[in-house]
């Protein structure tokens, strides 16, 4: 398969979208991607697995890294792809275009006609995003080639209804499990039931006020919720064992140890298990790259209240902000599309930027 870089954004998004790309198997499309670039003179280009990294060498003051992911969840009878409606109406139909091979076409766009940008560019196109962390692609651009993303201010493509979304929250989840001693039910007080047990604790979560904090100039809402209990063995046992699920979703001002610190506040008196972890990332918006860049955007920025691979820039010390084409409600469903007018101005407003 091949593609042309400097062929119509819509058609280069088309064109990424209708070779499949499912979570694994990127492959070909990684393939395709690489020859485009290689064509390219003006870019240096790299390789690790599945995951591209170009860049330009032109000895500029400032770097900006535009990084996208080339896989999508599965699937689901929406390819290829096909559009509806008409004119600033228009509607790009199909699995990839909005999560999020339209923001990734437009950065591959930029890449083959801004030849000669204010700034040195980073093109990061990565594998495995929509899987399990381990497997992630630009995770692993991170901890074997750092230096191959080193930049000042980075744009991740995840669709933002292309209005800049700053940052990201960070999430932790946090097992409790709670002890009682089975019985038979016909004989419930010689046994204490752990399911009962679980009541204080939601107590606390429906207690609960979320924080608002404002970082860099944008308003965070954190929650923390339980998205699971388990326990019982039997219509007839007495419980012995109940476990409950908490997921806290929090903002970038607070870093992992300071977000576990909390939770052990809150749930004072019980042993908090850490299941799973991943930090947050500020937005970075008083950089004066993002400054530029929020003035060609021409929109107020929003928060990311979920969590994106903006963090594993933040790792690296780098202020980054997800910023394509594409209403991300509508990712992973099986309706999934982008209206091409968003492709358009996006396209516009990174030439314009980069110009």
């Amino acid at each position: 398969m091949t593609l042309d870089l400097h062929d119509d954004v819509v058609s280069l998004t088309r064109a990424l979208c209708d070779i499949p790309s499912v979570s694994g198997d990127e492959g070909t499309l990684a393939d395709a991607v690489e020859a485009a670039l290689r064509k390219l003179g003006h870019l240096e280009v790299l390789r690790d697995g599945d995951a591209l990294v170009a860049r330009t060498n032109l000895g500029r003051d400032k770097r900006i890294v535009l990084a996208g992911h080339l896989d999508t969840v599965p699937i689901k009878d929406n390819l290829p792809t096909w559009t509806t409606g008409e004119g600033d109406a228009q509607l790009l139909h199909g699995r990839g275009t909005c999560d999020m091979k339209a923001g990734l076409a437009t950065q591959l766009r930029i890449a083959a006609t801004v030849t000669d940008p204010r700034h040195d560019l980073t093109f990061v196109c990565y594998d495995n995003e929509e899987v399990a962390s381990v497997r992630n692609g630009l995770g692993r651009l991170v901890r074997n080639h750092p230096d191959w993303l080193a930049g000042d201010f980075a744009i991740l493509g995840e669709p933002s209804n292309s209005g800049v979304e700053g940052g990201c929250q960070g999430t932790m989840r946090v097992r409790i499990t709670l002890r009682g001693k089975a019985a038979h039910t016909a004989r419930a007080w010689r046994g204490i039931n752990a399911i009962h047990a679980a009541a204080p604790v939601l107590a606390i979560l429906n207690a609960y006020e979320p924080r608002r904090p404002v970082v860099d100039g944008l308003q965070y809402h954190e929650g923390l919720n339980a998205v699971n209990i388990q326990g019982g063995i039997a219509g007839n046992v007495l419980p012995d064992e109940c476990v409950i699920d908490i997921n806290h979703r929090f903002a970038p001002d607070r870093s992992i140890a300071e977000a576990y610190a909390y939770l052990q506040e809150v749930f004072a008196g019980y042993e908090l298990e850490i299941r799973d972890q991943a930090p947050g990332a500020r937005p970075g918006l008083d950089q004066p790259a993002a400054a530029e860049f929020l003035a060609v955007v021409g929109k107020e920025p929003a928060p990311k209240f979920g969590w994106t691979d903006v963090a594993r820039f933040a790792e690296l010390g780098i202020p980054a902000v997800n910023y394509a084409p594409g209403d991300p409600l509508l990712a992973h469903t099986d309706e999934e599309y982008v209206p091409v007018a968003e492709i358009r101005e996006c396209e516009r407003v990174l030439a314009a930027w980069l110009c």
